[in-house]
């Protein structure tokens, strides 16, 4: 092999590097989701009576146009900018539906299925989903989500063959979507029937975080036995929750089919391009949910009612404290009526001008919430800070949290950092337990 053409083999290696053909950015490699690869799903289904589990987050590609026509990027979309807008400010347009997309291509979908929030995102956290019927097809719209169970509504399962999955979720063990997922694999796997995945990236898959559930804890807001903080797709926490045998079923019991999103990878920092639910208005709520909902049903407001829930907290019991100088008052509106707080003005912080890349490097962050516990038990002797517990004895923050350890370690003065650390085994244990299922590098 001659001296020149081993430099010119270098050269070309550089080139290929340096133009970005081996770098696995989102801007250098376009991911492709698994419901845009029809060649691979759509054979699959002819012939099948199909059943559907989705809402209105499944668009195909996750395509995106302004008002002209013209197609939006992705990555042109900023952490802060709301949903349902581009980055100045102009309403978005969005592509078509995975039920438009397969009717088009003569699927015989029988029947929808709907999460909390239902079809079309649009019903408050934990209100009752009704049955209904999609205006634009006539095709019934069956909720999977009523007086806060999971279960299917009767006569369901005899109507399909094969259940197609295609929703966005933002992977955190107490967003109930999965939930519904796990519970649908599991009639599934009881009645023969196939499950197939369209898969979508996790905007929050770049890390591994939180306690694991133990099983007393087990509730509306979760069910598994998983970090709070997963770092899994759903095709590979189906796979896990197939092979692991956690379906009442028995291991490997769902006949399962998980389409690959194509040009992904764990590391990547992937945007949303719609409200996943009405209070995660943008990727910088999206990335603080992981700390900031464990506020929920306690003495602090985390902002619902407001145009920045999960960005900002407060209480309305630390008026005269002086580190607490933000303020806001929570209204009822769309997603969020009858807030924690209602009319009310709250004292406490805002998180919007954190950098968002010291959100991504602190993952859960428990500084916030020992932070609210100091100062608003200073001020309120009177008042339990976790309110309520439920009548097995477990505060909300258990089950949150996925125990009672977070708020004992809270209650016994422990710093965040000493929390933080305390869960560290079970973070490297679960990393060890998944890899089996895991899809992307």
């Amino acid at each position: 092999m001659s001296k020149k053409f081993i430099i010119f083999c270098a050269l070309i290696f550089v080139i290929f590097v340096f133009s970005g053909c081996g770098g696995s950015s989102k801007e250098l490699n376009t991911i492709m989701l698994g419901n845009e690869q029809f060649d691979m799903y759509i054979p699959m289904l002819n012939g099948k009576r199909v059943a559907l589990y989705s809402n209105h987050t499944g668009i195909v590609g996750d395509k995106i146009f302004r008002q002209d026509g013209t197609a939006i990027p992705n990555s042109s979309l900023g952490a802060d900018t709301p949903f349902g807008t581009d980055a100045n400010g102009n309403e978005i347009v969005y592509g078509e539906h995975i039920l438009d997309a397969l009717l088009e291509r003569g699927v015989n979908v029988q029947a929808i299925f709907c999460p909390e929030h239902g079809f079309r995102g649009t019903e408050d956290a934990g209100a009752d989903v009704d049955n209904s019927v999609d205006e634009k097809t006539g095709i019934p719209i069956l909720s999977l989500y009523e007086n806060n169970t999971y279960l299917l509504p009767l006569g369901a399962m005899e109507k399909f063959d094969t259940l197609v999955v295609d929703m966005q979720d933002v992977g955190l063990r107490y967003y109930t979507y999965y939930i519904t997922l796990y519970y649908l694999m599991d009639d599934c796997a009881k009645a023969g029937k196939e499950v197939v995945i369209l898969d979508r990236p996790n905007p929050n898959g770049f890390y591994v975080d939180g306690p694991i559930l133990q099983e007393e804890y087990k509730s509306v807001v979760g069910q598994l036995p998983i970090p709070v903080v997963y770092g899994m797709t759903w095709g590979e926490l189906a796979q896990m929750i197939n092979g692991e045998g956690w379906l009442n079923a028995g291991k490997n019991a769902c006949n399962l089919t998980v389409i690959p999103c194509k040009n992904y990878s764990r590391e990547m920092k992937t945007s949303l391009i719609r409200r996943p639910s009405p209070n995660l208005k943008d990727m910088r709520a999206v990335y603080l949910y992981a700390s900031t909902c464990f506020f929920e049903n306690t003495l602090v407001s985390v902002g619902r009612g407001t145009n920045f829930p999960f960005e900002i907290y407060g209480s309305p019991y630390l008026k005269d404290v002086e580190e607490f100088n933000f303020s806001f008052t929570p209204r009822s509106m769309d997603g969020a009526l009858n807030p924690p707080f209602e009319g009310e003005v709250c004292y406490g912080v805002d998180l919007r001008n954190v950098p968002i890349k010291d959100i991504w490097n602190n993952g859960i962050n428990p500084d916030y919430l020992v932070s609210m516990y100091k100062a608003v038990t200073a001020v309120r002797t009177d008042k339990s800070f976790w309110e309520n517990p439920d009548l097995q004895g477990h505060y909300w923050i258990d089950k949150l949290s996925g125990s009672n350890a977070l708020r004992t370690m809270i209650e016994e003065g422990k710093t965040a950092q000493e929390i933080k650390d305390s869960w560290k085994n079970d973070v490297e244990f679960f990393k060890k337990q998944r890899e089996p299922y895991l899809i992307y590098e």
